[in-house]
């Protein structure tokens, strides 16, 4: 083998994960990035504010890794998620939140991340966790396995079943637009659809949620981690 092979061989072999950090506050992808960039086997090359900002930034960078934070304004982290995850190749993702919350958990799965990891305790977790979704490896915060099982053995204690995803994206989208106080004009420009379209999908929203106006809706969307309590 010649010395230029040995060499790229060893480039590749060693090459840092490239990572797209999403968050929509400054200081904290701040301080995730320099806990990410202190590792040599880690290198943080894009950022966004936003779910729509990460996931046009992908067009621009190829990474290996997106780390969202789970709510952020205009497009979600879960949002964000499921759009990236319909990518031919998509990258591997990781979820950011400040909520130790079952349901935000368990959408994230269903989004296509590889793991979430609480904000307090990213310095502990957050090295390892991007570790292993690169490896292919599902990573859990400790401690949330235990109260994760509590809470699903409660429920089937109670004849309750974990929640699970009835809306559609786009519904998605017009919900968390709905929540953050959008009038239909709004989510019309934004969303790039005609307002008789908004409250056909604001009725389907309703109709398939069983609840009756936008205060209930909104509930719905924190718990659903489409916007923030």
């Amino acid at each position: 083998m010649s010395g230029a092979a040995r060499t790229t061989r060893a480039t590749r072999a060693t090459r840092a994960t490239r990572i797209l950090l999403a968050d929509d506050h400054t200081l904290v992808r701040r301080g995730v990035r320099l806990i990410l960039d202190a590792e040599p086997d880690l290198e943080v090359v894009a950022e966004a504010g936003d779910g729509a900002e990460a996931v046009a930034a992908l067009r621009e960078t190829e990474v290996d890794l997106v780390v969202l934070d789970i709510a952020m304004p205009r497009m979600t982290g879960l949002q964000a998620a499921r759009e990236i995850s319909r990518r031919p190749h998509p990258p591997k993702m990781l979820m950011l939140s400040m909520h130790d919350n079952e349901q935000y958990f368990f959408e994230a799965l269903k989004a296509g991340a590889s793991g979430y990891v609480l904000k307090s305790v990213a310095d502990e977790d957050l090295v390892g966790a991007c570790r292993a979704a690169v490896r292919g490896e599902a990573f859990v915060y400790p401690g949330a396995m235990g109260t994760l099982v509590r809470d699903y053995l409660e429920r089937l204690r109670r004849g309750e079943r974990v929640p699970e995803t009835v809306l559609t994206a786009r519904e998605d989208q017009v919900l968390k637009l709905v929540a953050e106080g959008a009038s239909t004009r709004e989510i019309a420009r934004l969303l790039t659809i005609s307002p008789k379209t908004v409250e056909r999908h604001r009725a389907n929203i309703l109709a398939k949620l069983g609840m009756n106006d936008r205060t209930q809706l909104t509930r719905y969307a924190i718990r659903a981690g489409l916007v923030e309590p």
